[in-house]
């Protein structure tokens, strides 16, 4: 349906203030017609004898979410937003931004325009520009650092804070919060600014706040992000903004502003970071679920006060809601609260949270030794051994106990949720929580549907992860869900190649040089080899393994027969002096003695090599979980590889990255590798046939 401008924003006068409502369904966002319509509606209250001050708000409690995205990647039409704010900026009668909702990234951005800002105290503003690999272009750099400081700016802009209200007041980024209904008390705000007479603030104007700057703050938080910032553009730049904010004449810093957007928007980790920004929100939604809501989830029940449920509870306490934590002795709950407890001290003095937050929080978890006290709750998340046999006993438990509707909920990363369910008098109600380690910092969670889940199950736990500021993504009940099977798979490449001639620390450093924060060897190390040897003899046992296939390679099962289990040991793949991992030429050694058992002829392989077959190897994996139904799109795998396994984000992702290859050029190198590999290498159906067809995965 096309909005015309005169409907975008209506007006009318009251009590002597012309109010200005922004109504462009859904978000009231910067879209041509709003723009347009915002003009001419701006020029209407100045000639307007009747208007003593202007209120500008949005219709259904939302103020402005940012830009249109149904304009990104199109010719801009309309007036520009800078037009709009030089127009506020410019007004005789004093304006008012009354801000409900969510003002953030270009809503912000025209609010600072104004020379006031009334806010709901529900309401958030922010700048968040950097999630889409951009900054803020609608001077959002200037007039905010003129507002608040550089440091306060750079924070909010770097990190894209949201602000609650009563916190954007304290910073001095509105000027009044209200309980009540923000309109009216925006009109109010506006007649006494009105009767007081101007002239009216202009925030690109303040010079309080940027004189005497030390420059030593824009050196050390380059210095401090340069690694964890390698590949992306907006954040350097965001920090060249800000600073130029504290040195350059008003105009001039928002003519840098703008060239700086340029070369954000012209750079390749913006279109990777686009995609995951849409990928991420589409990953949340379940085909199917139409009109089925989610359960409301305020009490939480969790088993096992370990690491991983210590970590699943602090993300739920941290979310207001309140838990219950259940463990088998008074000893290990208290172990495993002084765990939690030490974990938020490490937050406190590090200043990412407050001591009143924690206690707060603490507050919240509840610890308990039966498992009657999950009578009243809406959820249980188990986190108790990865055993079938294990876990058949609780959820036989919590069938007694729990109330009719509630959530079973298994953590598990390799189980058969179905094979859990049948515990249970109502398999419907039971659903895989696949936490990542630490569970309170890693952002992915797993929602895992086997065939017996219902779809309202299914809904109130992807709502629930949400709502805990997670990311679910939605996996079918196969081995390894996504990303462990996508794991498991580029491990197995990564194995095969040392047996040609790679090293374990040549393919890791190929992975970091790529973006990976760590590689797969040094990831093992770390999680101890020990682990993965105890799976690996069980499937042994049972013949899931032939130790003597020509492409299996032994070396970590003799690297653990010699006690080398990875960095608590001294050595794994690496020799180790404390946390610091170095090669070890007696690992280098035992492939190559491997290498000759094997008849296997060593040769050099390069960087490039590696990283394409690592590279195929997960993209080929993932393209067969979609066409199996056990991820609903191949965008979901990108989701699950940047938020869960350090998939370098202005890359976009692994399926997202093939696509920028070309699918064709994938398929092609896969058939490749498939003449030396037949079984290992075979194409997914779903690239082979986007590949011959010239498409992409979602044409």
């Amino acid at each position: 349906m096309t909005i015309k401008p005169e409907d975008a924003v209506r007006y009318e006068v009251r009590d002597g203030v012309a109010v200005l409502t922004i109504d462009f369904p859904p978000v009231n966002a910067l879209g041509a017609p709003m723009r347009e319509g915002m003009m001419a509606r701006l020029d209407q209250a100045l000639a307007d004898p009747a208007a003593e001050a202007i209120v500008v708000v949005g219709a259904n409690d939302k103020f402005i979410a940012g830009a249109d995205i149904r304009e990104f990647g199109k010719p801009k039409v309309g007036p520009e937003l800078f037009t709009i704010q030089e127009k506020m900026e410019q007004s005789p009668k004093p304006i008012v931004a009354a801000i409900d909702g969510h003002a953030l990234g270009g809503g912000l951005e025209f609010a600072l325009a104004a020379p006031f800002r009334v806010a709901a105290s529900r309401a958030k503003v922010g700048l968040v520009e950097v999630n889409l690999g951009l900054l803020p272009g609608g001077g959002g750099t200037q007039r905010l650092t003129r507002l608040v400081g550089p440091e306060v700016a750079l924070d909010m802009i770097l990190n894209a804070r949201h602000v609650p209200a009563p916190k954007a007041k304290e910073l001095g980024i509105v000027d009044a919060v209200t309980d009540g209904d923000v309109t009216e008390a925006a009109i109010a705000f506006a007649r006494q600014k009105a009767k007081e007479g101007g002239p009216w603030p202009v925030a690109i104007e303040r010079t309080d706040k940027v004189q005497n700057v030390d420059p030593k703050i824009f050196e050390d938080i380059r210095t401090k992000n340069a690694g964890k910032w390698k590949g992306t553009v907006a954040p350097f730049q965001i920090v060249n903004c800000v600073e130029a904010a504290t040195k350059l004449a008003p105009r001039e810093g928002l003519a840098f502003e703008r060239e700086a957007f340029k070369i954000c928007n012209d750079a390749p980790s913006r279109p990777a970071q686009i995609h995951l920004f849409f990928a991420e929100r589409q990953a949340a939604k379940v085909d199917g679920t139409e009109g089925i809501k989610p359960k409301a989830i305020r009490s939480v029940g969790i088993i096992g006060a370990g690491t991983m449920g210590g970590g699943i509870a602090m993300s739920i306490v941290n979310a207001g809601l309140s838990v219950k934590l259940l463990d088998t002795t008074q000893e290990a709950l208290d172990a495993g609260m002084a765990r939690v407890t030490k974990n938020y001290q490490t937050s406190v003095s590090r200043g990412s949270t407050t001591q009143e937050k924690v206690d707060a929080a603490l507050a919240r978890i509840e610890t308990v030794l039966d498992y009657s006290a999950f009578s009243d709750v809406d959820m249980v998340i188990e986190a108790v051994f990865e055993n079938l046999e294990v876990k058949h006993q609780v959820f036989r438990k919590l069938d007694k106990v729990c109330k009719p509707g509630a959530i079973l909920a298994s953590n598990t990363s390799a189980l058969n949720i179905d094979r859990i369910a049948e515990a249970v008098s109502r398999p419907g109600d039971v659903i895989g929580l696949h936490f990542f380690s630490p569970a309170n910092v890693m952002k992915l969670i797993e929602v895992v549907r086997g065939d017996l889940a219902s779809k309202e199950t299914i809904v109130t736990a992807m709502n629930f992860a949400k709502t805990i500021g997670k990311v679910p993504v939605l996996a079918g009940s196969c081995v390894g869900f996504i990303g462990n099977r996508i794991l498991h798979r580029y491990g197995a490449e990564g194995d095969l190649m040392q047996l040609e001639g790679a090293t374990p620390w040549q393919i890791d450093n190929a992975l970091k040089d790529f973006g990976f924060p760590m590689g797969i060897y040094l990831m093992r190390d770390m999680a101890g080899l020990d682990v993965g040897w105890l799976v690996r003899k069980n499937r042994m046992k049972d013949g899931t393994i032939d130790p003597n296939a020509a492409d299996y390679n032994p070396l970590m099962d003799r690297l653990c027969e010699k006690g080398r289990y990875g960095q608590k040991t001294g050595a794994g793949l690496y020799k180790y002096d404390g946390r610091n991992a170095a090669p070890d030429a007696e690992v280098e050694a035992m492939l190559i003695q491997i290498s000759a058992e094997k008849g296997i002829t060593r040769r050099a392989i390069s960087d490039e090599e590696i990283v394409w077959r690592v590279l195929a190897a997960m993209v080929n994996e993932g393209a067969k979980i979609v066409e199996e139904g056990y991820a609903q799109r191949a965008s979901d795998i990108d989701v699950t590889y940047a938020f869960g396994y350090g998939f370098p984000k202005y890359r976009g992702g692994p399926m997202f990255w093939a696509e920028q290859q070309g699918l064709d050029k994938v398929y092609a190198k896969i058939k490749e590798y498939e003449v030396q590999y037949p079984q290992r290498w075979k194409p997914a159906n779903l690239l082979k046939d986007r590949a011959e067809a010239g498409k992409g995965w979602k044409d």
